[in-house]
C-alpha cells in the first residue's frame, strides 16, 4: 500500500498542476493575488492563523482527499500565504498525535487507517462514485501506479509464485496477483484495511474469478513484522507515512525477506515537492491525519545498496493530485 506533514496520503500534489494553472491565470493574479490558484498537497490539514492573507487563500480552498485542499496558484499567493509559516505549528500538532497513540509513529498510522482512514481511503481505492475530483485523480494515480507493476510481472508465469506485499491496503496489488496464481502473504498494519482487502478478494471470486491453488493470507501485521521467505517483496505507497531513519530499516526489512526481487514506492523528495507540502500545511482539513514524509530517491538507493539490491526499473507517476517512484530492484 500501494506512502508530507499533510493527510495521511499515499500521494501529493504533482508541480505540473502548478504551471497549468498559473499561467493559464498569470494575468488575472496580477490584479488579483488572493484569487490566483497554486497546486498544493491534496492532503493540507494544519490550522490556519486568523490573518487577513489565510482568509484570502481559505477563500480558494477546494475539496480534496481529506475534505479541503489548497487552491492558491503563483509566485504572489505563495508569499501571501508564506506568513502563515511561522504562524501555524503543524509539527507540534503531529507530534501530539503520535504522543497520544503512545510516541510510536507506526501507532499513530494504525490509528488512522482503523477509523477515520479507513472510510476516507476505502472510497479512493474503490469504484465507489462518492468521490470528489481530486479524490478520483488519486485513486487513477494510484491505480497507474499498480498497473506499472503488474506490467513488469507480466512476462512472469506467476502460478505458485510467492508475494510478500506489505501494506497492501485494500489489495489493489495483492488481490490481482492472487489471481494469477501468485502464492500471496498481504499484510497490512490496520486490520480495516486488510480486513477490506480479503473481502474484496473473496467477491471477485464468488463473482466468477478463478481462484489461486493457494488461497493468499491476510494479516493485520506491521511491515517490520512480515516474516519469511519470498520471490517477490512488494511494498506500495507506504513510507510516504515514515520518516527516512524508520525507512531505511524497513527496506533492509524487505530486502532480507525477498531471494529476488523488491518492488517499491515512495514519494520523492524535490525542492518542488517539499515546498508544495509545506504550504500545504497551513490548511485545515475535517479530521486528524498521519505525518507524511519525502523521501531523496539517492537516500532509497543507498538504502537499498546497502541490503544487497540494485535498481533495474525506474518509473514516476505524477498527476495533478498524486505522485509516486516506483523502483524494481533486484539482488546485486
Amino acid at each position: 500500500m500501494s506512502a508530507f506533514s499533510c493527510s495521511a496520503a499515499r500521494a501529493v500534489v504533482a508541480p505540473k498542476a502548478v504551471a497549468k494553472r498559473g499561467d493559464a491565470r498569470s494575468a488575472k493574479a496580477a490584479r488579483a493575488p488572493s484569487s490566483v490558484a497554486l497546486a498544493a498537497p491534496a492532503f493540507a490539514t494544519a490550522s490556519l492563523a486568523s490573518t487577513p492573507a489565510a482568509h484570502a487563500a481559505s477563500e480558494a480552498i477546494s475539496q480534496t482527499a481529506d475534505g479541503v485542499g489548497l487552491a492558491v496558484g503563483g509566485v504572489a499567493a505563495v508569499a501571501a500565504v508564506g506568513g502563515l509559516l511561522v504562524a501555524t505549528d503543524p509539527e507540534k500538532r503531529r507530534d501530539d498525535m503520535k504522543a497520544s497513540s503512545g510516541g510510536d509513529e507506526a501507532a499513530s498510522v494504525k490509528d488512522y487507517f482503523n477509523s477515520t482512514g479507513f472510510d476516507r481511503w476505502k472510497k479512493i481505492y474503490g469504484e465507489t462514485d462518492d468521490v470528489n475530483k481530486v479524490q478520483m485523480d488519486i485513486r487513477e494515480g494510484h491505480q497507474q501506479t499498480v498497473d506499472k507493476v503488474l506490467a513488469w510481472t507480466a512476462g512472469m508465469n506467476m502460478e505458485g509464485v510467492t508475494v510478500c506485499d506489505a501494506g497492501c491496503g485494500t489489495g489493489s496489488l495483492a488481490i490481482p496477483l492472487a489471481l494469477r496464481g501468485a502464492t500471496i502473504a498481504a499484510s497490512d498494519i490496520s486490520s480495516a484495511m486488510v480486513g477490506e482487502a480479503e473481502v474484496r478478494f473473496n467477491e471477485q471470486v464468488k463473482a466468477g474469478a478463478k481462484a489461486p491453488s493457494v488461497a493468499p493470507k491476510f494479516e493485520a501485521i506491521g511491515l517490520e513484522e512480515c516474516s519469511g521467505e519470498y520471490d517477490v517483496v512488494t511494498c506500495i505507497d507506504v513510507m510516504i507515512h515514515y520518516p527516512t531513519d524508520r525507512v531505511n530499516g524497513m527496506i533492509s526489512h524487505l530486502a532480507g525477506l525477498s531471494t529476488d526481487k523488491l518492488i517499491i514506492s515512495f514519494a520523492p523528495k524535490t525542492l518542488a515537492y517539499s515546498i508544495l507540502k509545506r504550504v500545504g500545511e497551513l490548511f485545515p482539513g475535517p479530521s486528524k491525519a498521519t505525518r507524511a514524509y519525502l523521501h531523496a530517491e539517492e537516500d532509497v538507493e543507498a538504502a537499498l545498496n546497502a541490503a544487497g539490491f540494485k535498481v533495474t526499473r525506474r518509473e514516476m507517476t505524477a498527476t495533478q493530485f498524486y505522485f509516486s517512484r516506483l523502483l524494481e530492484c533486484e539482488r546485486a
